[in-house]
């Protein structure tokens, strides 16, 4: 490729403290091997580059995939980190600098916790994004004005992408090269580097983590007691009468303790225990109904797709350890 053939699109990825060096390299590899199958179709490539903050406010290219060509990124992608996720004061110098890029009319994509810099500019406010599941109610507590969607891998709202876990930067890197260069070498990137394009949700991954430092007791009382008795034959009456609460009274505190109704959270709870019935035994799917208290199966494997994504069949097919006991 010469000066005269300039790439048709530059990804720059933003580099933090900490962030997941994993997807800085790995979608840097997945965008030029997309460019080889691009030209092999005799279309274009996409440029990468990496940059970090030089000083406040200051940030410089540290890596292009094709340097010496002129250009600015089109699109910006900020990295998740492996563990926990940048403060307010540590996300401010990058968000601004995000802001600024989006008024120039650039698109603003994140990777797992790198959404919590993208939210920090107030673009993702009234707007649905993704993060890893296991953030969501830290993401929540921070940004509830963001219409926060962890069962989701990617979502693409145009000028702004959100995906969700720490390996979905690959889900994301073949959703921009639909964008850039067509759904030909999508394909054949997505067949090379052995990526599923039927899409994929998180919530077949994601496990069920109830919020125990809300600071209400009778409601941490309760929570300890659902889980001891594993949620089963259990009413609202029960519940509001272990927290010696009226029930009226419970279902409010409840609710704001734990961001679900005492229902969703019991049916949480069951279909949790359900998930590890189906990985580690070989229990039939009625059994299994049973055993985390519903008498209906029909009804349990309606509420499992819901909660899932997954009938309870194909979880197990998807899931299940080779060694799994018979009961």
């Amino acid at each position: 490729m010469t000066a005269a053939q300039p790439p048709r699109a530059e990804i720059g990825i933003l580099l933090y403290r900490d962030c997941q060096q994993a997807m800085v390299h790995g979608m840097t590899d997945l965008i030029a091997i997309a460019g080889q199958f691009s030209l092999r179709h005799g279309g274009p490539v996409v440029r990468v580059s990496h940059w970090h903050m030089q000083e406040e406010d200051g940030f410089a290219r540290c890596y292009d995939s094709h340097p010496g060509l002129a250009g600015t990124p089109d699109i910006w992608i900020v990295p998740g980190r492996l563990t926990g996720v940048p403060d307010a004061r540590e996300a401010a110098p990058y968000a601004r600098w995000l802001l600024d890029r989006h008024a120039q009319g650039a698109i603003l994509a994140s990777n797992c916790g790198g959404a919590f810099l993208l939210a920090a500019t107030g673009l993702l406010d009234g707007r649905v994004a993704t993060t890893h599941w296991w953030f969501a109610d830290q993401f929540r507590t921070r940004f509830p004005q963001v219409k926060l969607d962890c069962d989701r891998i990617v979502i693409d709202d145009g000028d702004l992408v959100t995906a969700g876990g720490l390996m979905a930067w690959t889900d994301l890197g073949i959703r921009l090269v639909d964008r850039l260069l067509g759904p030909t070498v999508m394909l054949d990137t997505a067949k090379f580097l052995l990526i599923d394009t039927a899409g994929r949700e998180q919530k077949h991954y994601a496990r069920f983590l109830p919020r125990l430092t809300h600071g209400d007791e009778p409601i941490l009382k309760v929570q300890h007691w659902l889980a001891a008795r594993e949620a089963k034959a259990i009413s609202v009456a029960d519940m509001a009468a272990q927290a010696a609460l009226e029930e009226r009274t419970f279902q409010r505190r409840f609710k704001a303790a734990t961001a679900m109704t005492p229902i969703e959270y019991v049916q949480h709870l069951r279909v949790a225990r359900a998930r590890e019935h189906l990985e580690f035994t070989k229990r039939s799917i009625d059994q299994i109904a049973w055993s985390v208290g519903y008498e209906d199966a029909a009804a349990f494997r309606k509420l499992f797709h819901r909660l899932v994504g997954l009938s309870p069949g194909d979880y197990r097919a998807r899931f299940a350890v080779p060694g799994a006991q018979a009961a």
